[in-house]
Parts: C-alpha cells; structure tokens; sequence
C-alpha cells in the first residue's frame, strides 16, 4: 500500500509563505484523496502488485482499460508529485544549491537566478492546473518543463527524467492565501525549497 510522506513540519511551519489553512487542506484533504484513490486502483491490477509508483508510471501504456489507466494516471501523479511536494519544503529553505547539483546549474543554466526564473516562467505560464518542474536524467543532466494536471516527467518520458523538484500550481495549493496571484505564490515557494532535499532527489535520479 502506498502511503503519503510523513511531514518533517507543523503545517504552520511554513507561514507566512505557505499559510498553515492551505497545508492542512493540501496535506490532509488533496492529498489524502489522491492516495487513497490510486491505492484502490492499483488493487484492481494484480500484475501491478509490488511495483514501485515510477514502475508503473512506466508501465502504463501496457494497462487496456481506460478508466483504470486515467484512475493510474491522474491519482497516481497526484500521489507522486504531492510526495515530491512536500518533501522539498522547509521552514529552513530558502538558500542557494551547494556542491554538485549548483555546479550542474551553473552548467545547464547559466547561473542559479537563470534556473530560477525559467522554473518561475514555467511555473506561471501553465495554463489551468498543473506543475512545473526541474528534473535529471541518468546523465545528471537538468532541464526545466511543465505539465498538465499530475502528470510528471516520468510519465511523459517513459523514465527517462525524473523530477527532483516541483512547484504545484494547481488553485488548491495557493488560492486561500495568494487568490489570483500566482506569481507572488511561486515567490514565495522559493522561500521554503529545501535545496538539499533537492540535492539528495538529484543523486538518486542520476544514480
């Protein structure tokens, strides 16, 4: 059974970038749902049994009916990439890469601010809901996109990138705080990014 990332924080613990009403409903009702439906459609497949989220992300175009595929799909994203969330906020983030991932940076970038504002414009260009993302190949090389909905690079790529960092900016993650200004949102996201939790997502990836 899959089961939800266990916080390293209150949920107040975020204020005043990320307000403590929109991490208990984010955390413990969106979150919540998303687990709990895509753990129900994984048990509809035997053959998915023991696989790994990323495992069957992979093997998704090998399941035939369409509704569990888009139940795998959209609760299998919202279980993933909210893990993913979660796991890279901080009340003591905020600072800049070190070591090997702001050398890959400074390679892919340009420069730390460069990624910022690509992740940023991707970020705040997604139309409707969706996610922006830094990901890692096997290569250790990094790139910036965006997706709709929960999908996530993986999916999209079949494995060939996975996600080390991930600005959610559907309504649900910042409308009871920020409204219609998104833009001050993921200016404030940056303030909480836990760089070495990235960091440790960025080893793994390219491992």
């Amino acid at each position: 059974m899959f089961k939800q990332i266990e916080l390293r924080y209150d949920f107040k613990d975020l204020e005043p970038h990320i307000d403590e009403v929109t991490m208990v409903t984010h955390y413990s009702k969106h979150h919540a749902a998303y687990t709990a439906n895509f753990n129900g459609a994984v048990e509809k497949l035997p053959e998915l049994s023991g696989k790994s989220v990323e495992e069957i992300f992979v093997s998704l175009p090998k399941v035939s009916d369409e509704s569990l595929k888009a139940a795998l799909t959209n609760n299998g994203g919202g279980f993933y990439n909210h893990n993913l969330y979660f796991s890279t906020l901080s009340p003591q983030g905020g600072k800049e890469p070190e070591g090997e991932l702001a050398a890959q940076i400074q390679k892919d970038f340009g420069d730390f601010n460069a990624l910022k504002e690509k992740l940023s414009a991707a970020a705040a260009t997604r139309f409707g809901s969706g996610w922006a993302w830094l990901s890692s190949n096997k290569k250790g090389e990094l790139k910036v996109s965006s997706s709709p909905n929960q999908d996530n690079p993986i999916i999209e790529s079949r494995g060939e990138w996975t996600p080390i960092l991930g600005i959610d900016v559907w309504e649900h993650a910042y409308y009871l705080k920020y409204k219609n200004l998104r833009a001050d949102y993921i200016k404030a996201f940056f303030d909480v990014v836990d760089w070495k939790e990235v960091a440790e997502n960025y080893s793994k990836a390219k491992a």
